[in-house]
């Protein structure tokens, strides 16, 4: 049997709570499992890095903080001064690390595949901010936290990587697989007060560079 078939998602035991199936439902809940998830480090000051990194990725490294780039599928969040995180597709993430190392093997630098260690939730609906709100200290506004940036915090009391999939009514977060049980169970409470949540409609909630893009 592969790998593939044997793995299950963090969340695999957990139902997210599905009540209400219109699109208008005030929150929509999903796991999006799989996700290929790559850690980069190295220094933002060696142009051989950052040109490397670039011309591998279609796109340049992220420098200012909290923010993200995306070039076609990928989407590359900045964690630090010398960290990034990049995004793939499911199952796409093997074929990219060995491309960074082979434009990377002159570089001080790191490629970590940490695929297993996260999930990807999406929480989106006219309520979605207000049900996040009630475990995270962040302004969730579209004025204060917008497509393109990201951050990293407590959602409640689980450190996360949120960001905005869309303005207001759509977010991501990336959450580490030992507190990914605790969450499902916190937003399957926590949603009750917003009336259920529906079918999650992934094409809706993309941006639109996501949309332009596919």
């Amino acid at each position: 049997m592969s790998d593939a078939a044997r793995r299950e998602s963090p969340l695999n035991q957990i139902n997210l709570t599905a009540v209400a199936a219109d699109k208008d439902a005030s929150v929509l809940l999903a796991e999006l499992p799989f996700q290929g998830l790559i850690n980069l480090r190295g220094r933002p000051d060696d142009e051989t890095f950052t040109k490397a990194v670039a011309a591998t990725l279609g796109c340049e490294l992220s420098l200012e903080p909290n923010t993200t780039r995306m070039a076609g599928d990928r989407t590359l969040f900045w964690l630090g001064p010398d960290e990034w995180m990049i995004v793939t597709p499911p199952d796409r993430q093997d074929a990219l690390i060995d491309e960074l190392h082979a434009a990377l093997s002159d570089c001080f630098c790191s490629v970590v595949d940490v695929t297993s260690y996260y999930t990807t939730l999406a929480v989106g609906g006219r309520r979605a901010a207000d049900l996040l709100a009630k475990g995270c200290t962040l302004d969730l506004h579209p004025q204060a936290f917008g497509v393109g940036q990201c951050a990293q915090t407590h959602v409640a009391k689980a450190t996360v990587l949120i960001w905005p999939a869309d303005a207001g009514s759509s977010f991501r977060l990336l959450v580490r697989r030992s507190y990914a049980d605790y969450f499902g169970h916190w937003l399957n409470e926590a949603v009750r007060e917003f009336g259920g949540a529906g079918e999650f409609d992934l094409a809706r909630s993309e941006p639109p560079a996501e949309r332009a893009a596919s």
